[in-house]
């Protein structure tokens, strides 16, 4: 075993969650040291394998997994690392990398509804928060602020400040949805953070239209630049860093980690507070990995709640022709959205939704299917000029309630490490059916209001995943359904944390960025308000802080 590393804080995880939370802590003058499985790739190099890539539509295809690090892809064939145990297929696509899986994303960062909060007292379903959306909105504010964020500030989320920034300019494709459903719905900004103007040191936006996979010039935040700031802020960074356990004490207090590098050498870091912010599948993953005599079922498992209540975003959607040119492919990916079946006594029945527009260029798509349906010449560049032009899309964004039943486990196949696979048991219950079914009477309205031709909705039954994973380390009050309290820690382990999606009880109809940033800072601010202060004689010993 090579040398022992310590901190008083071990971050398990460089994703934009566990990165920023690492900045928080380093900034009170803490010994901070976050651990990446994957490798460490800068922002020139993942851009040229985009624009270098064979598949320009794969979001995946910049990165490409480590052997020591492995995650799901599935272009051009399913690597396998993700098991499906079923009933229904959750193909999740994260990265394995520093600065985690927002390097593709997005990056729309809405807040949650103050009613997403109490879904179990107001509509009888799913489960509460423990806590309410006015004790996280200082916390949005401040994951805006650092982030750069912009929108509207009608989607119904409360806020004590302005955002920092105005929207970023609008598309004419979406400014003609805007005026041609005005009326009957209200088309408003999406919440992203990406700058429109000159922000964070980084540029505005340019309208590249590539921010999945990958913003080329940085307009948009994202983890790599999260784990700049930590490192800035004092913080330190091991990549290659494949965590394997967590090791207690006879207390069950967890005293170190041990993890393997590269070449699968092991090493072991020790340490005060360690906070495991992986994502929702490797989060529960190592948690299930971590066994021990104590505690045969994994760390933080006592009463098997880890990896359960896995929740995403299901969508399906309708692509028409619009009755004109609007040239989808100008500015943003994703710039506007419809918000007003987010929230209403309908919880009851049926799960609330988004209604999300794409911006995204229909020239690739649209090449794709032309060759092969074998249309070449005059032919092909006809149809491919209407498409570009006219091809619009809106899907649904909706929310699933958590089940213990849907879940991550450990299967029986091993990775390069030797490690078991993570494998998913995912299903599409009635109430997610039944908003998708109240969804298509949206599809239909907004399709005439576009004089709209060549309607193609998505097959029936076939829900496309967003990559927003939730619920797998739910926080809550009661230790039987949970795996931590509202602040992070373990019910079982008084020094374990745990910062990301996973801890988000219930999914609610938004991307999930924002509210795991949010959590994880209050979770940082929590954690420095027990610590001691730091005595005015005091050397600067690592183990000494101000708190």
């Amino acid at each position: 075993m090579a040398e022992t590393r310590a901190a008083d804080f071990v971050v398990i995880g460089s994703g934009i969650i566990g990165a920023l939370l690492a900045r928080k802590l380093a900034l009170a003058g803490a010994s901070v040291l976050i651990l990446e499985a994957g490798p460490w790739v800068k922002r020139a190099e993942i851009v040229a394998r985009f624009r270098n890539s064979p598949r320009r539509s794969d979001w995946m295809s910049p990165y490409p997994p480590a052997l020591w690090a492995p995650h799901p892809v599935y272009q051009p064939e399913d690597n396998g690392y993700l098991v499906q145990g079923g009933p229904y297929p959750y193909k999740a696509e994260y990265i394995r990398q520093v600065g985690g899986t927002s390097w593709h994303w997005a990056a729309q960062a809405w807040r949650n509804l103050p009613n997403d909060f109490h879904i179990k007292s107001l509509y009888g379903v799913g489960v509460d928060w423990p806590f309410d959306y006015k004790a996280l909105e200082p916390y949005y504010q401040e994951a805006e602020e650092i982030m750069g964020c912009c929108g509207s500030t009608e989607t119904g989320s409360p806020r004590s400040q302005p955002f920092p920034m105005d929207p970023v300019a609008e598309p004419y494709s979406m400014t003609r949805l805007r005026e041609r459903l005005a009326g009957t719905f209200a088309v408003v900004p999406n919440t992203v953070a990406r700058n429109s103007r000159s922000y964070g040191g980084r540029p505005p936006c340019c309208g590249n239209n590539s921010c999945q996979p990958i913003c080329p010039i940085d307009a948009q935040y994202h983890g790599g630049i999260a784990v700049d700031a930590a490192l800035a802020a004092g913080a330190r960074l091991q990549a290659h860093a494949n965590v394997f356990k967590l090791e207690h004490d006879a207390s069950a207090r967890i005293v170190a980690v041990h993890y393997y590098d590269q070449d699968k050498q092991i090493h072991k870091v020790t340490g005060k507070t360690f906070i495991v912010a992986a994502n929702g599948i490797e989060s529960p993953r190592l948690l299930l990995l971590s066994k021990s005599d104590k505690f045969p079922n994994g760390i933080a498992n006592a009463r098997d709640m880890v990896g359960r209540h896995l929740m995403d975003h299901p969508s399906t959607s309708l692509t028409f022709d619009a009755d004109e040119d609007v040239w989808l492919g100008r500015g943003p990916q994703s710039p506007n959205s419809i918000n007003t079946m987010r929230d209403g006594a309908f919880r009851s029945a049926h799960a609330p939704y988004r209604l999300d527009f794409t911006n995204i260029s229909r020239v690739d798509g649209t090449t794709r299917s032309l060759l092969a349906e074998g249309v070449y010449g005059v032919e092909f560049d006809k149809r491919l000029r209407y498409s570009a032009a006219r091809e619009m899309n809106v899907k649904n964004v909706l929310e699933v309630l958590p089940d213990p039943e849907r879940r991550i486990m450990l299967s029986d196949q091993k990775d390069a490490l030797g490690l078991p696979k993570p494998m998913t048991h995912y299903s599409i219950d009635d109430y997610t059916r039944a908003g998708h079914e109240r969804s298509l009477a949206d599809f239909k309205r907004i399709a005439e209001l576009m004089g709209a031709t060549n309607l193609r909705p998505s097959k029936d039954g076939d829900f496309a995943n967003n990559q927003h994973i939730c619920g797998t380390m739910s926080m809550g009050t009661d230790p039987n359904v949970s795996i931590c309290d509202g602040w992070g820690r373990a019910h079982d382990h008084d020094n374990l944390f745990f910062a990301g999606t996973g801890v988000l009880p219930t999914s609610a109809t938004c991307n999930s960025t924002l509210s795991g940033i949010a959590v994880a800072l209050r979770t940082g601010a929590h954690i420095l308000s027990e610590q001691p202060a730091r005595p005015a004689a005091a050397s600067d010993a690592p183990a000494a802080f101000k708190g």
